[in-house]
């Protein structure tokens, strides 16, 4: 039980990984029956509609005017990455997809490091190169295509993440607002933002999604969205971005892990190399971070 309460976070926010992994198969057939806006639109309405209920049943439902401005930013930058992610994953192979949208790893840490004007030292980023250098062995095992503009739009998707998380980090640090409240204004953005962005496609693609669909757009509303941005709402106030950031880039692991057990793919000798640096280099980094990255004790506030 104490490694549980010790490892909380880490262990919420694999999880985010693991189901943030499985995604891409279920978006990816999505994109064939419908418009990307009309996939994300019915994604968030149903984690609005989620979130509704979570929130009537939350005993502290505190929000003020800066809680509900922190919501309404974050649902237009998390709306910004998975419109560029669902693009990106349309155009471009899963393998190249999974690649670049690692290299958040990367650009998390140093973004961090500008914000706080503490610079992690040179053995984090060699520990956090070792990681990428695993993902590029890890998804690269049937091979790396020729960069198209679906690789560009993953390339933003990451630089978009790490802004978004690393701003999490900072904007929501010593306050004690409900986060279930800035989560569901959160969603409840991403529903509107998606939904006026292609009105024609949303009603005409809503009409052609079969039952199985709308079994795949609920997975992703409750496992992919609500629960993630629970997770990485609470952890995020009870860590550092950059850590946040690491564990959530284990997401091609997942990804990769799925496809061999349900989608029956192989996996070569590289691709387990690329596992064992993915967790290694991880692990190590986590570890470096923990002592020279100073985590503030928080104040329990509501959750």
């Amino acid at each position: 039980m104490n490694f549980l309460s010790r490892n909380k976070a880490d262990i919420l926010l694999l999880g985010v990984a693991a189901v943030w992994g499985s995604s891409y198969l279920a978006t990816k057939v999505l994109t064939e029956h419908g418009s990307v806006f009309a996939i994300l639109s019915a994604r968030f309405l149903i984690a609005s509609v989620i979130m509704l209920v979570v929130w009537l049943f939350t005993s502290n439902k505190r929000l003020d005017r800066r809680g509900f401005l922190i919501g309404v930013f974050f649902g237009l930058t998390q709306a910004g990455i998975l419109s560029l992610e669902t693009w990106g994953v349309k155009l471009t192979s899963a393998t190249n997809a999974g690649l670049i949208i690692s290299m958040t790893i990367v650009f998390t840490p140093i973004l961090e490091s500008l914000w706080l004007k503490k610079w992690l030292p040179r053995s984090y980023f060699i520990a956090a190169t070792v990681a990428v250098v695993g993902v590029l062995l890890l998804v690269s095992g049937n091979g790396f295509h020729t960069p198209n503009w679906g690789d560009a739009l993953m390339l933003g998707a990451a630089i978009v993440r790490s802004i978004h998380v690393t701003a999490l980090g900072q904007l929501t640090t010593c306050f004690s607002y409900s986060s279930v409240s800035v989560t569901f204004v959160q969603t409840v953005v991403c529903a509107v933002v998606f939904t006026a962005a292609d009105v024609p496609g949303v009603i005409a693609s809503y009409s052609t999604f079969t039952a199985l669909d709308w079994l795949d757009l609920f997975y992703l509303a409750a496992a992919c969205t609500v629960f993630a941005f629970l997770v990485q709402l609470w952890a995020v106030r009870k860590t550092s971005a950059a850590r946040v950031s690491l564990l959530l880039g284990t997401e091609p692991i997942w990804a990769v892990v799925i496809g061999v057990f349900l989608g029956a793919e192989m996996l070569g000798w590289l691709g387990v190399l690329g596992a064992v640096l993915i967790i290694g280099g991880s692990y190590r980094a986590q570890g470096i971070e923990l002592k020279h990255r100073v985590v503030p004790l928080l104040p329990n506030g509501p959750a």
